[in-house]
């Protein structure tokens, strides 16, 4: 029964449904991005219901998954499609994510054997040095390519990414950049943009100071919608609107001992080939979780949920708590609990072994 992960439809599809509502009023369509749950469709669902205007992830199998569970919204794919999987994207996305010709081309020549029109959503490189086309002649360009050579692709938009990569920040200053490249593109092409997508969550501080440039239209959010902790921890924002607890990892522990708070010999490396560094705060009561780092990858992001426990780290199978501190008396058998952060969701919910448990 453990390691498990709850999810609650409930407050995950209050999170989708706050976010767009604080989007709606600048005028701003918000795709959710399902992603982060690792596509699960129950989840998808939640964010769908929560008022959301597409249905948004990188992987094509997380798409299909969304649309075997009656998900009726247009499906976005967020990944640069690789040419290898042109036919999928065209029969499983409405709208996909692009920056490069050669690719637009194979996209027209499947949307024409399939019957169907597929939309475009042209990726502007604002500095992040992740996806996009960083000469603004060559956008413009492509812009015309799709509008005016490819008889089976529309133009829907253009988007851009900041924060991933580069740790770029969506300030207002780059997001008046990208509307004009947007005003630029649509001068190209002679007709406004459908979409003018500015980002991802890393962009949800605009919405929060009302400050966005009313030429973006839309953002495609994911943490936001399923953790809601970045915006507090990161930005500093008050959050009161947002659940941080949608997901919560429950772990079982397998051992319970007093030891030294500093290993004893030389150190080398540990098994992820890094040297860590140990604080010596003596002998303290110390608890093995069953559960380690090829479950969720990154210790540091699990949010413990029990008073006076702290993540010291983990081994692959093992985390490693110290409750000398905890307010609970824990043994062997236990179930200990944490919150989760973004990177931390998206291995657990799709980590073999991790029981998922819905409740709303």
């Amino acid at each position: 029964m453990y390691p498990s992960i709850e999810v609650n439809l409930r407050k995950l599809e209050h999170n989708a449904r706050e976010t767009v509502r604080r989007c709606a009023e600048l005028g701003i369509s918000v795709a959710g991005v399902i992603k982060g749950c690792s596509g699960l469709p129950e989840c998808a669902a939640a964010i769908a219901r929560g008022g959301c205007s597409y249905i948004a992830s990188s992987r094509l199998g997380q798409l299909d998954g969304a649309r075997r569970a009656g998900i009726d919204l247009p499906l976005m794919m967020l990944r640069l499609p690789m040419p290898s999987e042109a036919a999928e994207v065209v029969r499983l996305a409405d709208i996909s994510l692009n920056s490069e010709l050669a690719v637009l081309e194979l996209l027209d020549r499947e949307a024409a054997a399939q019957g169907k029109r597929h939309g475009v959503l042209l990726m502007a490189e604002m500095g992040d040095l992740r996806e996009g086309i960083w000469d603004r002649g060559e956008l413009a360009d492509c812009a015309l390519a799709v509008e005016k050579r490819f008889s089976h692709l529309e133009l829907a938009g253009i988007g851009t990414n900041l924060g991933c990569y580069g740790s770029i920040a969506p300030t207002v200053e780059k997001m008046c950049e990208f509307a004009e490249i947007a005003e630029m593109v649509e001068q190209a092409i002679g007709r406004p943009l459908g979409i003018i997508s500015g980002g991802a969550s890393t962009s949800f501080p605009r919405i929060m100071d009302k400050n966005m440039p009313s030429k973006i239209n839309n953002l495609r959010i994911g943490e936001n919608i399923v953790i809601g902790r970045d915006l507090a921890d990161l930005w500093e924002y008050e959050t009161d609107f947002l659940h941080n607890d949608v997901f919560t990892l429950r772990a079982e522990i397998i051992e319970v001992k007093s030891k030294p708070s500093h290993p004893i010999g030389e150190i080398m490396f540990d098994a992820f080939r890094n040297k860590p560094v140990y604080e010596d705060r003596g002998i303290r009561r110390r608890a093995l979780a069953a559960i380690g780092r090829v479950d969720y990858a990154w210790a540091d992001q699990l949010v413990p949920m029990d008073e006076g426990v702290t993540v010291l780290g983990a081994s692959s199978d093992h985390t490693i708590l110290d409750i000398e501190d905890a307010h609970r008396d824990f043994k062997p058998g236990d179930i200990v609990s944490f919150g989760l952060c973004y990177g931390t969701a998206v291995f657990l919910t799709q980590a073999p072994g991790i029981e998922i448990r819905y409740v709303e």
